[in-house]
């Protein structure tokens, strides 16, 4: 199939380009390289004068003469310039590279259509490395849209720029003998009135017109986005038709004695629902698969150990994984202070649980005399076996791949009940496409007596007013978190900028105590300063951000975050939910330095105007794109979308998901003869893959 045709033999291109396009693209074949999509459009029929340029112009296209070349600089830095007029006013045409070529090639006086991006360098307008075509008439010159394509530096270095590749693509498509193949079923096409692949692929490469541009993009983009909804739809139509789960029949004296004795508050209206959402699945004999959102402390935890309590009231034992120790202890003190009267057995396991204690928790899960389990990575070990677990709780998602949830699935004859937690609130379009297969249930409201975090933005020259006003707090009795960056590829500074900074805390801060904790401490001299900081013996934390999950000390009021522009702003959010934990007013103080680009500005707007996590969320995704969005490479898709954007293409995405939705409740096995081409290009996009969604 001419699709499949090795880029190598493109007219154009040759043994050692296709290296490059392999290396720098990912492009190895002729079908690769028919979707690799310009990102831009520039319109050739437009002529410009030179006395019209101004900045906001990204490229230009004038007719003029060279009137004189000049060289400047030796050696490396020797560059060629030619002076350009269209009688209007001058241009310099500048080059650094291939001087004897353009010399060789151009000549003075004669009319020339001169095309590139405009510079201001010394108050003279240049444009460095322009394309330089002779004039032609009207009627043979190349009219309306040209398309650009992304490419890297050692690309260029090739020659293989922007031109270059379009000059292939059209190679490329004069191979093509017979129109290309459809990639989607007719009845596909016919329901989101779409154009055919072939015009699609034509017109996004060589429009005709803005038109049939719009068309092709609609077209490709619908595509990108149909095949990541329908592989979740079927996985999620296959899981539902096959998993029983177990059947919670009724809500006994756990729960009831729960509610009535042991509430700390007032359940929210949003707390009810989802639990009402919980109820009905469980209820239902099918294997439930939920998303719990809500931000840190909406009383996600309260709504799991009810949960637990029902599947207690059912004959059945509960888990609840957490990704860190840390965090794990604290889920164990605060269930077994919940249920301290209750006759219910909770016990926590962990990679530092003693033997001995190991083997009587293994003993108590076997006969039952275990209710509830709390622990980290080591509950899915495979000596872990319970008499008879219902219902798993998973604390922050996106710190456990796929394959890690499935081990617990074999803990029982059936798959229990699976509800997943998470604090990083994820937009919708997201949760549709990384969490399609879960059924999502969100908790929007904050429990009574809790006061929104007030978010300030500082600059670092202007300390001395933040830390009177640290000081103020801490008299006040309340504790502090500073917080400085880590990025991987920069550790060894990060750790030294993390050490200056609590040597200049201490010394700023002499009268109080200043612990510190950072990644590469070993899990026991964490707990070792987290007990510290929770017990009051230090009123300062410098630290990474190791603190951002789920660490719950609500006596500190104040989070301090340096180099604040460092930071995304869903990470921003997470840490500022670190406090604001307790009754009492808590602040968030970002700091940065005073020059910062337009994005990181918005960013800090954004955290100083809005404390809820979908808003941040949403704003994170348009400023920073979707990227490798938490778990999407254990999500089972392939995440690089090459034309779909996941923000500005949201109606398309919501399309695709309906007809998805549709088309799999008519044919949930794709057994059509006219969907035989979407099974093939399912398999084909996910790779044959192990089939995660399974497991999702």
């Amino acid at each position: 199939m001419i699709l499949q045709t090795d880029i190598k033999f493109v007219p154009g291109v040759g043994p050692k380009r296709a290296e490059i396009l392999n290396k720098e693209l990912d492009i190895f074949t002729l079908g690769d390289l028919l979707r690799y999509y310009p990102y831009r459009y520039i319109d050739r029929s437009r002529m410009y004068y030179v006395h019209e340029i101004d900045g906001s112009m990204p490229y230009i296209q004038l007719k003029g003469k060279i009137t004189a070349f000049e060289t400047f600089g030796e050696g490396r830095k020797k560059r060629l310039v030619a002076h350009f007029t269209d009688g209007t006013g001058f241009i310099d045409l500048v080059w650094f590279q291939g001087i004897r070529f353009v010399e060789s090639k151009y000549k003075t006086n004669q009319e020339y259509i001169v095309f590139g991006k405009p510079t201001l360098f010394n108050n003279r307008w240049n444009v460095a490395h322009p394309e330089i075509d002779p004039y032609m008439s009207e009627a043979d010159r190349p009219d309306g849209l040209m398309a650009m394509y992304n490419t890297t530096e050692k690309m260029k270095n090739h020659y293989l720029n922007s031109k270059a590749i379009q000059k292939i693509i059209e190679n490329a498509f004069g191979m093509i003998k017979e129109r290309l193949p459809e990639s989607l079923s007719p009845d596909v096409v016919r329901t989101a009135n779409l154009i055919p692949f072939h015009d699609a692929i034509e017109n996004i490469h060589f429009p005709g017109n803005p038109i049939l541009l719009r068309d092709a993009e609609f077209r490709l983009k619908f595509e990108e986005l149909f095949y990541i909804q329908l592989n979740i739809v079927r996985y999620a139509a296959d899981r539902k038709g096959k998993l029983n789960g177990f059947l919670f029949k009724k809500v006994g004296k756990y729960l009831n004695s729960f509610y009535e004795k042991h509430l700390p508050f007032e359940l929210t209206n949003a707390q009810k629902r989802v639990i009402k959402e919980i109820r009905k699945d469980t209820a239902l004999g099918k294997q439930m698969n939920r998303l719990l959102q809500g931000d840190v402390g909406s009383g996600k935890t309260l709504v799991a150990i009810m949960c637990m309590l029902i599947a207690l009231d059912n004959g059945f034992q509960s888990c609840l994984m957490a990704p860190t120790e840390i965090l794990a202890s604290q889920h164990f003190e605060t269930f077994k202070s919940m249920l301290s009267d209750m006759d219910v057995e909770v016990a926590l396991l962990t990679g530092s649980t003693k033997k001995k204690n190991r083997e009587e928790i293994h003993a108590g899960l076997l006969s039952g005399d275990i209710h509830i389990l709390i622990g980290t990575h080591a509950l899915i070990e495979d000596v872990v076996q319970f008499k008879n677990l219902g219902f798993v709780v998973i604390d922050e998602q996106h710190r456990f791949g796929v394959a890690q949830r499935a081990k617990l699935w074999a803990k029982n004859e059936h798959p229990p009940h699976v509800l997943v937690m998470t604090a990083t609130p994820i937009p919708r379009t997201l949760a549709m496409t990384v969490y399609g297969d879960l059924d999502v249930s969100v908790i929007d409201e904050l429990p009574p007596g809790r006061k929104p975090v007030q978010t300030l933005h500082r600059f670092d020259k202007k300390r001395g007013a933040l830390y009177q006003f640290v000081r103020e707090q801490i008299h006040l009795g309340r504790q502090i978190y500073i917080v400085y960056p880590l990025i991987e590829e920069n550790e060894k500074m990060d750790l030294k900028n993390l050490e200056d900074g609590f040597i200049h805390i201490k010394e700023t801060f002499p009268e109080f105590t200043v612990c510190k904790m950072h990644g590469r401490m070993k899990p026991a001299e964490k707990e070792e300063v987290m007990q510290q900081f929770v017990a009051n013996k230090a009123q300062i934390m410098v630290s990474t951000t190791v603190i951002e999950v789920g660490v719950n000390v609500p006596n500190a009021s104040v989070m301090v975050i340096e180099s604040a522009q460092r930071f995304g702003l869903s990470q921003l959010h997470q840490l500022r939910g670190r406090v604001g934990r307790g009754a009492d007013q808590s602040y968030c103080v970002l700091i940065t330095p005073y020059e910062l680009s337009a994005d990181t500005r918005k960013r800090m707007e954004i955290m100083t105007e809005s404390n809820d996590g979908f808003i941040i969320a949403e704003a994170d995704l348009k400023l920073r794109g979707p990227g490798d969005l938490e778990g999407t490479q254990q999500s089972g898709i392939s995440f690089n979308l090459k034309i779909a954007d996941l923000v500005r293409d949201n109606p398309i995405l919501f399309r695709a998901r309906e007809i998805a939705e549709e088309l799999i409740k008519k044919d949930p096995k794709l057994q059509h003869p006219d969907h035989l081409v979407l099974k093939q290009q399912l398999s084909r996009l996910s790779g044959n893959r192990y089939d995660w969604g399974r497991i999702g």
